[in-house]
């Protein structure tokens, strides 16, 4: 007897959207009762996901760093490795920028934004030093408190190291750490599950409020994105194969091409990782190089994702009919980059880290619901990103190490 296979979250997600939609047509014009009765459901559903925003930062950056262990150990390989992913990610949010700020004329305001009384002033710029001054916190919970997202990551960068240093006597609290990760994770995929229920609230209110020129929008923004992560794969992977590397990059991406494929399809950097690690191995990395980086990659490389949270948020910062400044441009650049670190290698997990993003610049988080219902299309696309970005840095990395033992 068969069993009848069940649909996807990311389906279902697609469904609400397109139910959203529907009912949301019914409405337009008379926006009242949604409003009332069916946006404050979608209201909870944001609240939940600003609710996980502090303690995913918080434990997931803690427990990747404690989960190094030896430090010494790893020695360059980790520094390295770590160097790497920071400068490709930090490409991937300019390429973003620059791209959707090619396109942003395009991208329509809501009615909403203006009827809501929203209302945006440009900040003056603070200097570098202050910048870098407010990245420490001066408390250990007012960054918790205020959700204050650059001065919790450090925060939480020196809590695993701290852990780390304290040798036998921080394992215990290690544990704890992994411990609350490994909670806070599950409470992050049962939020997640409740997601096409809260896309329909939101997007019916949408479309109520907007009509139905939203939906065609979407359309644009998604094609920007795919523009975006494919001018990475070819200026950035493509330059760093080739210079660094000195593999072709067509060789390259016909090995990876098995890990792309599982990656796209299942929208998951830990889904693919055995995978990747497979066509790294067989393209000559050194297996306990890939053993090392790739894990580290699905954990804190994100180039797809950040690019994701570039486009997302000019997107979302047009519907409302704001101007980001260069100010807020260079603290997207610089909050998307740490915020990498953060993200789970896991399906919809890009949705938490971008409503941090928004609220580091000022932005309102119920903008994630525009793009939410197309999110899974997103995902394929900025998943796939993210594996390739491991393994340009698992051969360059093995190359070194190479190069190293022939001394």
């Amino acid at each position: 007897m068969e069993t009848k296979r069940k649909l996807s979250l990311p389906a279902w997600i697609f469904i609400g959207m397109l139910a959203g939609i529907a009912v949301g047509l019914l409405f337009i014009g008379n926006p009242g009762f949604t409003n009332d009765y069916i946006k404050p459901f979608g209201t909870i559903y944001i609240n939940l996901l600003k609710f996980l925003v502090v303690p995913v930062v918080l434990f997931s950056i803690a427990d990747g760093v404690i989960s190094l262990k030896d430090l010494k150990r790893v020695g360059s390989v980790g520094a390295k490795t770590f160097i790497y992913y920071m400068f490709t990610t930090a490409f991937a949010v300019v390429i973003g920028l620059v791209v959707v700020n090619l396109f942003k004329g395009m991208f329509p305001a809501l009615p909403s934004a203006e009827l809501s009384g929203l209302q945006y002033e440009a900040k003056e710029a603070p200097s570098v030093m202050s910048v870098i001054v407010n990245i420490f916190p001066d408390s250990f919970f007012k960054p918790m408190v205020e959700a204050n997202m650059l001065p919790l990551i450090v925060s939480s960068i020196l809590i695993g190291a701290g852990v780390l240093s304290a040798g036998e006597k921080g394992k215990m609290i290690g544990n704890a750490i992994n411990a609350m990760n490994e909670v806070i994770m599950q409470i992050m995929m049962m939020i997640i599950k409740i997601t096409p229920f809260g896309v329909f609230c939101l997007m019916t209110n949408v479309v109520a409020v907007n009509g139905a020129s939203i939906v065609g929008t979407l359309a644009l923004v998604i094609g920007v994105a795919y523009l975006a992560y494919l001018l990475h794969v070819v200026i950035v992977y493509g330059l760093s194969v080739k210079c660094l590397s000195g593999m072709s990059p067509i060789a390259f991406f016909k090995g990876l091409a098995p890990a792309m494929i599982t990656a796209f399809t299942t929208t998951s950097s830990n889904a693919t990782l055995p995978v990747n690690m497979e066509c790294c191995n067989k393209m000559g990395a050194e297996p306990e190089i890939s053993s090392f980086v790739l894990p580290l990659g699905a954990t804190i490389n994100m180039d797809g994702t950040a690019i994701y949270q570039a486009v997302a948020t000019v997107f979302i910062a047009c519907c409302y009919d704001v101007t980001l400044t260069l100010a807020d441009m260079a603290m997207v650049v610089l909050t998307a980059t740490l915020a990498s670190v953060g993200t789970a290698g896991v399906s919809g997990a890009g949705m938490i880290m971008l409503a941090m993003v928004l609220e580091t610049i000022g932005l309102p988080v119920e903008g994630i619901a525009i793009i939410a219902g197309v999110d899974k299309i997103f995902d394929m696309g900025r998943t796939t990103l993210n594996i390739t970005g491991d393994a340009t840095c698992a051969i360059w990395v093995s190359k070194l190490e190479q190069k190293k033992a022939k001394k």
